[in-house]
């Protein structure tokens, strides 16, 4: 097997094993804030490898392409396109996942929904 062959099938079962871990988190887990977090960190680092993985194999097809004397330039091309387009949709899932995150973890705190199991809650409102 090629090396970026190996590389591509690690990075996709890494971002299996967070996205699998997501869901076991989504459903063990007790209140809805440990289950976003479970649901935000896993599904963020498997998008990640994921995302790594498409990358890897834009790159290696577009260094095909160009070692193929009769390929069109535009064929080409594509996989740079493919790639660049990869990283952005990633740079948009790292900046909204834990932003959206966030925004229902408040919505959710301002709602009256309180952590279970908490040991200590440093949001609590102090009565006097």
């Amino acid at each position: 097997m090629n090396g970026y062959l190996i590389a591509m099938i690690v990075l996709i079962c890494i971002s299996s094993v967070f996205c699998l871990l997501g869901s076991i988190g989504l459903h063990r887990f007790p209140d809805v804030y440990t289950r976003l977090h479970a649901a935000t960190k896993t599904t963020t680092f498997g998008m990640i490898f994921l995302s790594l993985a498409v990358v890897v194999y834009a790159v290696k097809r577009y260094i095909d392409f160009g070692q193929d004397t009769q390929v069109n330039d535009s064929n080409q091309a594509a996989f740079i396109v493919l790639a660049a387009h990869t990283v952005l949709a990633l740079l948009a899932i790292l900046i909204t996942n834990p932003t959206g995150a966030h925004a229902i973890a408040r919505a959710a705190r301002r709602a009256g929904v309180k952590p279970e199991r908490a040991v200590v809650d440093e949001f609590e409102e102090v009565k006097k």
